[in-house]
C-alpha cells in the first residue's frame, strides 16, 4: 500500500457535500483527516490517503473534477 498527504481546498458549493466520504467509498482509499478548517464560504483539509497508487490517482482526478484544489504536502506517492 502507498500513502500520500494532500492539502484540499473546497469551493463554497461543496462545503456541505460528503466529498471525502465519497472519495473513500468510490476509489477504495483510506482517508485520514490530519487538519481541517471549514466555514460558510470555503474549507480546507490536510488529508492522508492510503491505497494503491492507481486508486489514489483516480481519486485525485475525481476531486479535481469537482473543482477541489489539490496540492501535495510532501513529495510524491510513497510506499509504506
Amino acid at each position: 500500500m502507498a500513502s500520500i498527504k494532500v492539502h484540499l481546498t473546497f469551493p463554497e458549493k461543496l462545503i456541505k457535500d460528503p466529498v471525502i466520504y465519497n472519495l473513500g467509498k468510490q476509489y477504495n482509499v483510506v482517508t485520514n483527516i490530519r487538519r481541517a478548517n471549514v466555514d460558510q464560504k470555503v474549507g480546507w483539509v490536510d488529508l492522508e490517503l492510503t491505497g494503491t497508487e492507481e486508486d489514489m490517482k483516480e481519486g485525485i482526478k475525481y476531486l479535481e473534477s469537482l473543482e477541489v484544489e489539490v496540492d501535495l504536502i510532501e513529495g510524491d506517492i510513497v510506499e509504506s
